[in-house]
């Protein structure tokens, strides 16, 4: 038997968030166990960290479906627990695509990640646009976080609050990782659909916040912020702070501990 902490990530206030499983203790946990962990808990994401050392903590993070080499969310939750145990002798942690730094600012949880350069426009995004049932976008880009997001533009908030993408087409159409925008400048409303990870849709994606600051720096924005809004629709109002430079994208904002379950694994 072990505990899994219950967090929201990136709530409004105190409401709504990301619901993500923590197990801080993954003693005799093979990957087997904790794929099994994370599909019966069905969160977006389930995050299991390795501190049993001196040094710099490791995360792993799975969906329902797959592990993940990052996922902003999951690292944002990480951050929180582990600014909230003992003295706070870390201010890194090592994931799939390596470290990341972190900090808490206030109520604030911030993890630096790196600048993803590797965006291109995605002139297909309109064919997929079609079979998924989904208005033409103003624009769209692909971004390698690593694995690849199509990023949509639909042109304002309303088109993506209205938007019922069909999930199997994106997947079959190679874009089972999608982000839909409504770009509103530094306030932007966003919905994230990830069928490829067992994530029909996901009420805060700190990935795709990552991938939208990485496409505002390709257009030519070397440095900037916003503020994403997503999960309404769910029923999980979320707030995601961004900021950037060159080199890194910083993914900031509130926790709230749910719930503590104790799992017989």
């Amino acid at each position: 038997m072990r505990p899994c902490y219950v967090l929201r990530v990136f709530t409004r206030g105190d409401d709504g968030g990301n619901l993500l499983g923590v197990i801080t203790d993954v003693t005799g946990l093979p990957d087997r166990m904790m794929q099994e962990i994370a599909t019966e808990n069905g969160f977006s994401e389930t995050v299991f960290i390795d501190w049993r050392e001196a040094g710099i903590p490791s995360v792993r993070i799975f969906t329902p479906a797959m592990e993940l080499p990052f996922a902003g969310h999951p690292l944002v939750g990480a951050a929180w627990v582990l600014c909230g145990l003992g003295p706070n002798t870390v201010d890194r942690l090592t994931c799939g695509i390596g470290e990341i730094p972190f900090r808490m600012e206030g109520e604030m949880a911030w993890v630096d990640t790196p600048m993803v350069h590797a965006v291109r426009p995605a002139p297909e995004a309109e064919a997929v646009a079609v079979a998924a049932d989904l208005p033409d976008p103003t624009a769209a880009w692909w971004a390698n976080m690593p694995l690849p997001y199509l990023i949509m533009d639909l042109g304002s908030p309303a088109a993506v609050k209205l938007a019922e993408p069909d999930l199997e087409a994106l997947t079959a159409h190679g874009a089972g990782m999608c982000m839909l925008v409504g770009d509103g400048g530094d306030h932007v409303v966003a919905r994230f659909f990830a069928p490829e990870a067992g994530i029909p849709e996901d009420p805060a994606t700190g990935s795709a916040a990552a991938a939208l600051a990485a496409v505002r720096h390709f257009l030519g924005e070397a440095e900037g912020s916003l503020t994403i809004h997503q999960g309404d629709g769910l029923g999980y109002p979320s707030t995601i702070q961004v900021s950037w430079d060159d080199e890194v994208v910083r993914l900031g904002g509130t926790v709230r501990r749910d719930r503590l379950v104790v799992l017989e694994k």
